[in-house]
């Protein structure tokens, strides 16, 4: 009989499981990725997979969480460096900027993620539409500390805009486009 599994070893079989199906998911999109592939990924058995989320969605509503989690705090990190307030409303493209550059960079997870299920998970949608109000905000507080709390949703629009189309076109420019014209906002009286 196999030793009892620790609280440890469950919190590291856990890690693994949500990192090997993270990288699947975004690498190749949800639909793509079976569960066997997961089970491959991760060396773990699906019957113990299956312990932790007992559906694919469930799965990957705890893939979106986790990486929220990630994506957002490595953002406010980033930002919060920035002692002035308009700085750090810039630096949020000089932070997508850089991650736009990253290798194995396709855009917005959530963003593919909701083309391929939001419009029948609402499991998924909700996840999607929590993370794009977090994201929100982020960039509302941002714009409020530089004295520019109507500026925040153009911000918002912009960075948005600018992940999508590098996620298209696999070019990093768009960040610093959006972050020229948020300058040139931040800068009319």
């Amino acid at each position: 009989m196999p030793a009892p599994i620790t609280q440890e070893q469950s919190l590291r079989d856990h890690r693994v499981l949500l990192d090997a199906a993270e990288k699947l998911f975004y690498e190749r999109g949800v639909q793509a990725v079976g569960m066997d592939d997961v089970r491959a990924a991760s060396g773990l058995p699906l019957k113990r997979i299956y312990r932790f989320h007992a559906a694919k969605e469930d799965l990957l509503v705890a893939v979106l969480r986790e990486r929220d989690r990630r994506w957002r705090g490595a953002l406010a990190a980033h930002v919060e460096r920035c002692a002035d307030p308009r700085a750090r409303v810039l630096a949020v493209f000089d932070w997508l900027a850089e991650w736009f550059t990253e290798p194995g960079f396709r855009g917005c997870a959530w963003i593919n993620v909701h083309g391929e299920l939001g419009a029948t998970s609402e499991a998924v949608r909700a996840e999607v539409r929590a993370h794009k109000a977090a994201f929100r905000e982020q960039i509302e507080t941002w714009a409020r500390a530089a004295g520019a709390p109507a500026l925040a949703e153009a911000v918002y629009l912009l960075a948005e805009g600018a992940v999508v189309t590098a996620g298209i076109t696999g070019d990093p420019a768009p960040a610093r486009h959006a972050r020229t014209t948020v300058a040139t906002l931040l800068d009319r009286p």
